[in-house]
This record gives structure tokens, sequence and C-alpha cells, in this order.
């Protein structure tokens, strides 16, 4: 018998070694991908009814922040995943939309074209950072050289 065991032992040890990188897997998949009720809750807790301003806007390297001078952004919802947005300023409301996809990583801001400053805001946006109380967006699905910070208040 403990001969066996000695000749053996190579496949002991590959089993050992498959069984334990297999139970580690498992864990590390979980601990990495937070579940959908807490990114929820960061959400809502962090961006819905909270008022932001634009902190930066470039374009290409051109600065465009003083374009938004004055305004106050905020996303309230009718969902989880969408709602209405306004920005305000001293004298006028504007009213849009916004929304986002299952797990937070997009979001999308429509907003009137009155205000030509808002062409710039109006597209899908990345999150490339929610540490409050600064959020970092880039353009959604491609390399464009534009960022978006904003500043919650």
């Amino acid at each position: 018998m403990p001969n066996l065991l000695y000749r053996s032992r190579f496949i002991i040890a590959i089993l050992f070694a498959v069984i334990l990188l297999l139970s580690s897997c498992k864990k590390i998949t979980e601990a990495v991908q937070p579940s959908q009720t807490a990114l929820q809750q960061y959400f809502e807790e962090n961006i819905l009814n909270r008022d932001f301003i634009v902190h930066l806007a470039t374009d290409n390297g051109t600065d465009l922040t003083t374009q938004f001078s004055g305004f106050k952004f905020k996303l309230t919802k009718n969902t989880l995943l969408d709602g209405p947005m306004t920005a305000i300023n001293s004298t006028n409301t504007y009213n849009g939309t916004w929304s986002c996809n299952d797990d937070y990583s997009k979001l999308v801001i429509t907003l009137p074209a009155a205000v030509t400053a808002f062409g710039f805001l109006n597209r899908e946006w990345r999150f490339t950072k929610k540490t409050f109380p600064i959020m970092e967006l880039a353009p959604w699905g491609t390399t464009e050289p534009k960022i978006l910070h904003m500043e919650r208040l």
C-alpha cells in the first residue's frame, strides 16, 4: 500500500492543486463582482437627487469648464436606470433625461440643445471613477479625448 501511494504521488499532487485552484477561483470571482443591489444602492445614495456642478470639461485639450459656470445639474429617478435631469442656472431651468445600463457603468445624458454647451454633455458617457465628491466620465465606446468631471455639492 505505501508503495502504491508513493508511485501515485504525482497524480495526488495534481488533484490537490486542481481542487485548490477551483475553490479559490470561485471566491475571487464573488469578491470582484459586487452585487447588483450594492451597485444600485451606491448609485442611488451618491448620484440621484444630488446637485452637481461641472468641475472639469475638456474637448480634445480645450477647456470648456467655464461654459457651465453657474449651472447645477440634478438627476432624479423614474426607475433606478432612468429619469429626468435638470440643469439650473440663475435665470433658467432646463429639463432633460438621463439613463444608465444595468451595471451602472454607462450614463446617457440628454439635455435641450437650446444651450450650446449642452451639446458637449449630450452623449453616452462611461464612468472612469466614482470617487466622490468628483465623478469622472469619458465618452462611451470611443477613445475621443473628451473629459467630464462633475463635482457633487
